[in-house]
């Protein structure tokens, strides 16, 4: 019943959103948080302060009352979530707060909750790009319950804008956490969705954390440690998805010596774990045991599968340091004006990824290498457009079975007559 109500709340949802709320939304991610906050404090003369807001328990304790006045949506079936209750140790517990835990329609409810104040901050210090806003220099950043408001002033911050964040959040029944709302000099640094950002002089760099950093090193020691009778190839093969996934979280940012420290950790780990295992053997007898040459690179982590496949452990510095395209703040995939910017961005990331680049020979071979619409070959040079069968805001989805490739320029005629 909710992912029902889902599909019809999303698209008022995302049309009535913040510009810059990135968190729980179709298209949007950390990165795109990120890169805001790059476009709103790296130029030489963009804002010196910020306030990192964290509001205290949000899903726990959004009022019922606003969400059944506020959320466009059938106010007894809305009532009937919101008041069902948990079971706990076999006792049904109420629920005088909070959207449903663990509800697919739950992080929608939460950011309509949120949505607004991005528009009250314009409403006080100006909208973008006036000459007020350039005075006070206040824009806001939100993913999830986490948020950054920068301005030109710590007094501004504490005395101008804490109030109205703090009113915004008590007519829904939330508050901001005292020891996690601070206050501080880009010049000293703060952290966001696991990075760091920080200005050196003009220049400001975004890095990986150093929290995020220490928990990760911590996951792996725990890994290592949790399995030291596995053979080599599994221990690899538990590693290298962990090490993949943590280094393309934060590729789009300056993190290329994080990388290789990590590899220089995660390399001391893996010594200590070979000579565990072979107390009696000499340190050149575990090296060519364990450790190959691969390509240019000596002491490789390697271990052999039972099928006699060679199984290499992945190193964080391999992974290539790519800036992310944020996506444009008013973009709407359910608005059918955005159909073709969509189109593009999903074009865009399956060509810089290798499972992206699979789907694409995939249609490309069950095309039959031609273009449905001229039934002309698509090759290199013809260059290609990935085009949805039924568009977004109609109900369709990126499944292979919705896609087709077609010639740039029979894509535009395509779009053209849909208009029409």
């Amino acid at each position: 019943m909710q992912a029902l109500y889902l599909l019809a709340l999303e698209p008022v949802s995302e049309t009535t959103a913040d510009r810059n709320s990135y968190g729980f939304r179709p298209y949007r991610s950390t990165a795109d948080a990120i890169e805001q906050l790059f476009v709103n404090l790296g130029r030489k003369h963009s804002a010196q302060w910020v306030m990192e807001g964290d509001i205290k328990g949000c899903f726990d304790n959004i009022n019922h009352d606003w969400l059944i006045t506020n959320i466009p949506l059938d106010k007894v079936v809305l009532r009937k979530w919101l008041k069902a209750g948990y079971m706990e140790s076999g006792l049904l517990n109420p629920t005088e707060a909070g959207t449903p835990q663990g509800g697919i329609i739950s992080p929608v409810l939460a950011n309509m909750a949120l949505d607004g104040l991005e528009k009250v901050l314009e409403s006080r210090f100006g909208q973008r790009n006036t000459k007020a806003s350039y005075k006070t220099k206040v824009n806001y950043v939100r993913y999830a319950d986490d948020f950054v408001i920068t301005g030109i002033s710590k007094d501004l911050l504490e005395n101008e804008v804490k109030p109205i964040v703090d009113a915004f959040m008590a007519e829904r029944g939330l508050s901001l956490a005292v020891e996690k709302t601070l206050f501080t000099h880009v010049s000293e640094g703060f952290d966001f969705l696991g990075q760091n950002a920080r200005k050196y002089g003009d220049k400001l760099l975004i890095k990986p954390a150093h929290k995020n950093v220490k928990a990760f090193l911590a996951k792996v020691k725990a890994l290592i440690d949790g399995n030291k009778t596995l053979p080599a190839s599994l221990l690899i093969d538990k590693l290298n998805p962990v090490i993949r996934g943590w280094a393309n979280y934060h590729r789009p940012v300056v993190a290329k010596q994080t990388f290789n420290y990590v590899d220089y950790r995660i390399w001391k780990l893996l010594w200590r774990w070979c000579r565990r295992r072979h107390l009696n053997r000499c340190k050149r007898w575990i090296k060519e045991k364990y450790f190959k040459c691969v390509g240019t690179r000596s002491w490789v982590f390697s271990g052999l599968h039972p099928s006699g496949k060679l199984a290499t452990l992945l190193y964080a510095s391999d992974v290539p340091i790519k800036r992310h395209t944020k996506i444009r703040a008013e973009a709407n995939p359910y608005d059918p004006a955005d159909e073709t910017y969509f189109e593009e961005r999903l074009e865009y990331a399956w060509r810089n990824s290798d499972e992206g680049k699979r789907k694409t020979l995939r249609l490309w071979i069950a095309q039959s290498k031609r273009c449905p619409m001229c039934k002309q070959l698509i090759t290199f040079d013809t260059g290609w457009n990935i085009h949805h069968i039924v568009e977004r805001h109609k109900g369709g989805g990126d499944e292979l079975e919705n896609l087709v490739l077609l010639h740039p320029n029979c894509h535009r005629q395509l779009h053209a007559q849909r208009k029409l």
